[in-house]
This record gives structure tokens, sequence and C-alpha cells, in this order.
């Protein structure tokens, strides 16, 4: 008998998500806006602290999207990217007819490479490109380096758009994630530390831009007793149903900050006396993960040729999710042909690395599940 799947990362509801939503349903509020979109932007804003404005949108991408038309990116501009991440971080660059220029990781915390960050952008400049913009990702909730990043940043003065889609809830000594760039971005997505089914947020610096975000997520309507545009807007706000839902598992998102880090734990324990794995943690204490997914590399050379793709086909066979890591961007058919600055840290993660089943809500079967596949493919007693 085939038993449950377990997923990478499932949604993991609260106990009072559904109570925001009837409000919506008994107040009529089945709209954009409304008392939900306002509670959930307030949460993020005390949650986050450090003063920023936090405006809900429909996705993490339009958060990126709205992010470039703020920093003044537009057509035939460069924008710096880490190629190690997904393809929403990059996606929004050509929306604005800009062109991404894609950077290496580091090994510490497997994001944007400060080194190679500003030999591109050297380049770049002596081609008579200066970079518009740096988008920095935190990879998999582990901070990317904050200080070295934000060094080359300001040494050459181009803003950062901060993508925090995987690192709600992470921190870099004691300050929150989402809140160290220009502008900031977060992620609701189904798979997310938190969810409301789908949907996003842009975290800002001042009250205008926040804004000014909302007015170009709203169609970009101008004050008139009619439906007037002077610029181009998008569809990209929150609805309040959506909020509801975001509302709720605010009041959850510590508990699930903690049960993915402890399930983190319990696969560091796991691999302890396995050669050849390493599982991907922060690099000293002044680093806070989230941990929204746990992640592995394997060195074929010292596990006896068990590779990434060893363990994922034994996870497949048990109806079990794991998933390689990134691919990296330059190497996608669509990106390929843009420029790219580094070596192969990236390129070698891939081959070598595999996100492990990382949801707040796995039970102790699952984990024991888990436990017994990978004590089998070790040959592990």
């Amino acid at each position: 008998m085939t038993q449950n799947k377990i997923w990478l990362s499932s949604p993991h509801m609260g106990d009072t998500e559904q109570l925001y939503i009837q409000e919506a349903f008994a107040s009529n509020w089945i709209a954009p806006l409304g008392p939900n979109v306002d509670g959930f932007e307030a949460s993020l804003e005390s949650y986050l602290e450090e003063g920023v404005f936090v405006g809900a949108l429909s996705s993490g991408t339009s958060g990126i999207h709205l992010g470039l038309i703020l920093l003044g990116v537009s057509k035939e501009d460069e924008v710096v990217v880490q190629t190690h991440t997904h393809n929403a971080s990059v996606n929004p660059i050509l929306y604005q007819g800009a062109t991404p220029v894609f950077i290496d990781s580091e090994q510490q915390t497997w994001n944007l490479c400060p080194v190679a960050l500003e030999q591109a952008i050297q380049d770049r400049i002596s081609k008579g490109k200066k970079p518009k913009a740096i988008i920095a990702v935190h990879l998999y909730g582990v901070p990317y380096q904050i200080e070295a990043v934000r060094a080359v940043a300001d040494k050459y003065q181009i803003p950062i758009l901060e993508d925090s889609a995987e690192a709600l809830g992470s921190a870099y000594k004691g300050q929150k994630c989402g809140t160290f760039g220009d502008i900031g971005v977060l992620s609701f997505n189904g798979n997310k530390i938190i969810t409301t089914s789908g949907g996003g947020a842009i975290v800002t610096k001042t009250a205008a831009q926040k804004e000014k975000a909302v007015f170009y997520a709203t169609q970009s309507r101008d004050a008139a007793p009619h439906y007037q545009h002077s610029e181009i807007g998008y569809n990209y706000r929150m609805s309040n149903i959506c909020a509801g839902i975001g509302r709720g598992q605010m009041k959850v998102l510590d508990q699930h900050v903690a049960l993915r880090r402890a399930l983190h734990d319990f696969y560091v324990t796991l691999f302890a006396t396995i050669e050849g794995v390493e599982v991907f943690s922060t690099p000293n204490d002044d680093y806070f993960a989230n941990y929204w997914l746990t992640a592995i590399t394997l060195d074929a050379t010292k596990t006896n040729g068990i590779t990434r793709e060893t363990l994922r086909l034994a996870f497949e066979a048990a109806n079990i999710e794991s998933r390689p890591l990134w691919k990296p961007m330059h190497l996608q058919p669509i990106f390929e042909r843009y420029p790219y600055y580094g070596s192969n840290v990236a390129e070698t993660l891939f081959d070598n690395g595999l996100c492990l089943p990382s949801g707040s809500n796995l039970t102790d079967h699952d984990r024991d599940r888990i436990a017994a596949v990978i004590k089998s493919v070790f040959n592990l007693t």
C-alpha cells in the first residue's frame, strides 16, 4: 500500500486563518483592499521593526518588479543578480527591458559573492554600463553576506533590492531579513514559511515609497472621480481574503521558524556520521536562519559513489519529495546569453546539492520514513 506523499514544503495552517476569512465574507470585503490587507501589513511592519513600510501584493515576483520600477530600472539598464536563485528573482529585470548580469555564489552562505560582485561592477563600468541595481537573495533562509555586499553597493552607489522571499524570520545580528536592502521583497507562496496561498510584499524605507508601490499595484489609477491613468500600472495588490490567511499565519510564524530549525537539527544529527555529506548551515552566530529548506551537498568521492540523484531517486521511490538546488540562471536556456562573473561555485552546488523535506508540519512518522530512506541508501544500521 502506497504511503501518503511527504512534500518538500507544504502549507501549514494555524487556528485563526478561517476567522479572518469569515470576517471578510461577513463584511463583504471581497476585494484587493480591506481590513485584512491593512492588518496584515501592520503585523508585518511590527514584526520586521526598523521603521519599515509594507505593501501587500499578489506575489513576491510582483514585489521585485515594483522594486525595480521604484529604483528607476528601465529599458537597456543592467541589473546585477546572483545566478543561484529562482527565476522569479530575474524575470522582472526582463519585464523592464533591462539586462541581467549574473554573479556566482560564495561557499559560506551560497549567496551573492562580494568579490565577483565587485569584479562585475568594475567590468560593466569599464564597458560604459554601470549597473542600476543589485538583487541579493537569502537562499533557503540563510542571509547573504550583509556587510560585504553593502560595502560594495555603497562604494559604487548602487541600490540593493533584497529578495527575502525565502527568509521571513531569518536575521543577521538581530536585524530581520527584508530590512537590509534599499527595498525588500517577501513571498507568501504556498511553500513558504507562512503562506497566503499566493502572495508577497514589498518592504520600503519610506511611506512615500510604499504609497507609490501601491499606486502601481492598483493599475496606477490617478486621483479622479473617473478612471484616469497617467502611468503604466499593474494588477498586483493582495486580496482581502488572502490577507486574512496571512493575518492568521503571522500568529504562528515564530512557531513555524522554530519547527523548521528543529528539523534542520534533525538532519544535522542524522548525517553527522556519514562521510561526504554536508548539511548547509549558517557560518556563525551572527546569522540566524529560518532554514526554510534544509539542503545538503554530497561528495561522491567520499560517499562510495552515492550522489544527490541516488538519494533523490530513493526518496522518490518512497513517495517523498526532495529537489536539486536551484539550477544557476546563467545555465538556463532563457538566460544563457547574458553576462556572467565568477567561477563554478553555483554550478557545483547544483550538481551536488539536494533540498530535503522541510515542512513545519512533518510528523514523527514522516521523520521516521525520511530517516529510513537515508539509512538504507547509506547502509546504516
